[in-house]
């Protein structure tokens, strides 16, 4: 015998409030889903907006990735000093430091077979015994502008090499004694000649007679 359960009565009122709960867990969920929508969406954006300033659009990219010296320091150069031909650069660094050199231009390098020997035994001492040391940079050779620093020969000729600014000369490049041709492969980094530390009186006035690189590359019609 099939046994019948008994029918419930419905309440109006009760089901409809099962309905409206039922409609509002199910707006809650939908509005969770597109919270979670929007933060997912703001974190991409997030994400993307990094990326640009992370990551240079390559077209905006430079040929070749700027140098070591280009990066630290800021490009002067002094020409004919003292006599013609005789262009150096000084390269200073956001300390103050100054490193000087010669410019490409530089006539020792006209000559053929380029510089063939350094010599830092110039004026009354020899630069390369200079040994400075501690904070106040203890033995440090007071320089004029003009102070021979070394003498580079050639196969032809010599040129004297000056300070170009004022300041307290802390070392020279004593690799260049032994390997001079630094100076004809890598005259703006590893053959570099001085490091001298000018007083911020002095480079003010030193800066007068210095001219940028762009200006140095107008007035030698080259680029570099």
């Amino acid at each position: 015998m099939e046994i019948q359960k008994p029918e419930v009565a419905k309440n109006p009122e009760i089901e409809d409030t099962i309905e409206l709960t039922k409609q509002r867990r199910h707006d809650e969920v939908e509005d969770c889903d597109e919270q979670r929508h929007k933060q997912h969406q703001a974190e991409e954006d997030e994400e993307d907006e990094l990326r640009k300033l992370l990551l240079s659009d390559i077209g905006e990219l430079p040929i070749s990735p700027p140098s070591a010296t280009q990066v630290n320091f800021v490009s002067y150069f002094i020409t004919d000093f003292t006599k013609s031909g005789h262009d150096q650069y000084i390269y200073r660094h956001a300390n103050g430091l100054c490193v000087i050199g010669l410019a490409p231009t530089h006539i020792a390098f006209k000559d053929e077979g380029g510089i063939t020997s350094v010599d830092f035994n110039v004026g009354k001492s020899d630069r390369s015994v200079l040994k400075v040391s501690g904070k106040r940079k203890k033995n440090a050779l007071r320089s004029e502008s003009n102070t021979a620093l070394c003498k580079v020969s050639t196969a032809k000729d010599s040129y004297i090499v000056r300070c170009c600014v004022k300041g307290s000369l802390l070392e020279v490049n004593e690799r260049l004694i032994k390997q001079p041709e630094l100076l004809n492969s890598s005259a703006d980094r590893e053959g570099y000649i001085a490091i001298i530390m000018p007083r911020p009186a002095d480079w003010t006035k030193n800066k007068e007679s210095l001219i940028t690189l762009e200006e140095y590359k107008e007035k030698k019609q080259m680029s570099l």
